[in-house]
């Protein structure tokens, strides 16, 4: 269903992305941000199930400014090399990625409206879209590390969002996601019984339930947002 395509940046940086296109017509466009893990077979599945939804897909590699070519998976060694390829990211001359993301976002655009959806580290760089990038139409971060601290929350988004957050995870405080909450009454939190990463299904902290209703809940958002 997928293939790999090369988006250019606002700064003429080349990178990759991996692009589902559905079947018909799109009814509009999701960007789908990886993980800490690179744009690997659960990220692309994830946009292959986009795609089958109607939408176009396009994954954007966030990680190339530092490493091409990352495809990890969910050891612990897996785990800390995608920390520290995150934390290389992070520590690039703002606008850092976001240049890329803006550049996956006006591809994808020929399909129509545009939603973002990100998890794990994506989910903190959706977050960031939704308040600093054009061209989006709604927004749906999954467990976002880091978008309930610091001045994250401090934030505007300039179009709906929805954020998933599990009750179990470890990486971020319940009591984080409360504060989030209340200083983003505009977005719509869902809070479930679940650890972070619960709709990795490579992962062992996978939840199917949680997964399920997530999904469910994020496709009606954009049904009602793109289309």
């Amino acid at each position: 269903m997928g293939q790999t395509i090369e988006l250019t940046s606002a700064d003429g940086f080349k990178f990759p992305a991996y692009v589902a296109q559905p079947a018909g017509k799109p009814r509009g466009a999701v960007v789908v941000l990886q993980e800490i893990f690179g744009v690997n077979s659960h990220i692309r599945s994830v946009a292959d199930g986009y795609a089958a939804e109607g939408y176009l897909a396009v994954a954007p590699a966030t990680f190339h400014r530092v490493k091409p070519g990352v495809e990890l998976g969910y050891t612990e060694p897996d785990m800390k090399a995608g920390q520290e390829l995150k934390a290389a990211v992070e520590a690039l001359p703002a606008p850092g990625v976001m240049p890329d993301i803006q550049a996956a976002i006006d591809h994808a655009a020929q399909a129509g409206k545009v939603g973002i959806v990100g998890y794990c580290w994506g989910g903190l760089l959706t977050w960031r879209a939704a308040c600093t990038l054009k061209g989006l139409s709604a927004a749906a971060p999954y467990y976002g590390g880091g978008m309930t601290a610091g001045t994250e929350p401090a934030r505007h988004p300039t179009v709906p969002v929805m954020a998933h957050f599990g009750e179990q995870d470890h990486w971020i405080p319940l009591e984080s996601v409360e504060a989030f909450k209340k200083a983003q009454p505009g977005v719509t939190v869902h809070i479930y019984e679940a650890n972070h990463g619960f709709n990795c299904d490579q992962r062992g902290s996978y939840n199917e339930a949680a997964a399920k209703l997530a999904r469910e809940r994020t496709l009606a958002f954009f049904a009602q947002h793109l289309g």
